[in-house]
């Protein structure tokens, strides 16, 4: 089966999609796509009035905490002296609007950025991308502080092309507001020079645990091979507070005490005391 330009306009159609969409996608779920990346790129376009997608440079930018620099609960490695550090230091590349965009995001988000010239923010590893008339407010809403400012910012919905809720970043805006997944993160952003940016998510591998309480909430169809959901992003925050307020180990997993689940807990822990 082959899927063209006009099955994805259609198939989008049909969700009833909000004017502002976050999307997190798998080029490969639809099986072949006439056109490649670009023609789901183009549909979105087409379809949505403002597209958001990921738009990361963490395989190029990310470096080691540095020798002795730990943080209660963050699970992250340190490089075991200043030489290995200024070792990683140099290996790294510096954030520029130019970067590819880390390969475990998909091929979509790549292709969007090279054929749209999408505006980008600067985080030297949670950057964003977007197109259209919110792209600006909703780009404007991440600081280095706080890189889910632009979904936090997005009046609409989340937009699942292939891809399961571990792809769904809004779960873990919904953690950051009940003081869980909270991690300082470590990036090159000048030659010779680092930063250490807080407030990055952590894991989501148990993340697809929401599905069932998101039922109600969802719009599914099939496009090609692959599972296209739509679900408000209001949904999706209010369902992880259901859950996390519930249970604080929600969407975690628990048995695995070096997975940084276990540090997440720990932070939401330490906040209720």
């Amino acid at each position: 089966m082959v899927v063209t330009k006009a099955d994805l306009v259609d198939g989008l159609r049909q969700l009833g999609l909000a004017s502002e969409v976050i999307v997190h996608s798998s080029l490969s779920s639809f099986g072949y796509v006439d056109g490649g990346a670009e023609a789901v790129c183009a549909a979105l376009t087409e379809v949505c009035g403002t597209v958001l997608m990921p738009g990361g440079t963490w395989d190029l930018t990310g470096i080691p905490a540095p020798p002795g620099l730990v943080r209660p609960d963050n699970a992250y490695w340190n490089a075991t002296d200043w030489p290995e550090f200024d070792e990683k230091l140099s290996a790294a590349t510096s954030f520029s609007d130019d970067l590819p965009i880390d390969r475990w995001l998909g091929r979509i988000p790549e292709v969007f950025r090279q054929t749209y010239s999408t505006l980008r923010t600067s985080h030297p590893l949670f950057a964003y991308q977007a197109l259209g008339p919110a792209a600006e407010r909703l780009l404007a809403a991440q600081r280095p502080d706080w890189p889910l400012g632009p979904i936090e910012a997005l009046d609409g919905d989340v937009l699942l092309l292939g891809v399961s809720h571990t792809s769904n970043t809004t779960i873990h805006l919904a953690e950051q507001h009940l003081g869980r997944s909270l991690f300082y993160r470590y990036a090159k952003n000048a030659d010779g020079l680092w930063i250490e940016l807080p407030n990055i998510p952590g894991e989501s591998h148990h993340f697809d645990d929401i599905e069932p309480v998101l039922r109600s909430a969802t719009t599914e169809i099939r496009i090609g091979q692959a599972r296209v959901r739509r679900i408000p992003k209001d949904a999706v925050l209010a369902a992880t507070q259901q859950l996390i307020q519930a249970d604080p180990a929600a969407l975690l997993c628990t048995d695995n005490p070096e997975c940084r689940c276990a540090a997440a807990l720990q932070q939401l822990v330490s906040v209720r005391r």
